[in-house]
């Protein structure tokens, strides 16, 4: 059975990743959900990453972790285009563990 992770109590811990990575059909839907152009949201929301090619979200200034996601509300700690992530915000933790969880459970 698949672990269940309840992110409400959380401050955006994996928003405050360095390398979240996005997608060309990531891009669309963030180009979608701004009524803009796709080159327009790959400008505007990502930047180049460390691999070959890879383009990952763009951060902001964060009192908490130094620097998060641009899309993270600074009051609510949500996501402000939930509907509109990126698909690895939407698998995340997957098969993984969730760092921050495992803590506040401890």
């Amino acid at each position: 059975m698949a672990k269940l992770y309840n992110c409400l109590n959380c401050p955006a811990y994996c928003c405050s990743y360095d390398r979240i990575i996005v997608t060309p059909a990531d891009i669309r839907r963030l180009a979608k959900h701004h009524a803009i152009g796709y080159r327009e949201a790959r400008r505007r929301f990502t930047k180049k990453g460390t691999e070959r090619g890879e383009r990952i979200m763009r951060h902001r200034a964060d009192e908490h972790f130094g620097t998060i996601c641009r899309f993270v509300d600074p009051e609510t700690r949500g996501c402000t285009i939930y509907g509109a992530r990126p698909r690895i915000c939407r698998e995340f933790p997957g098969a993984g563990r969730c760092g921050y969880y495992d803590f506040l459970m401890f």
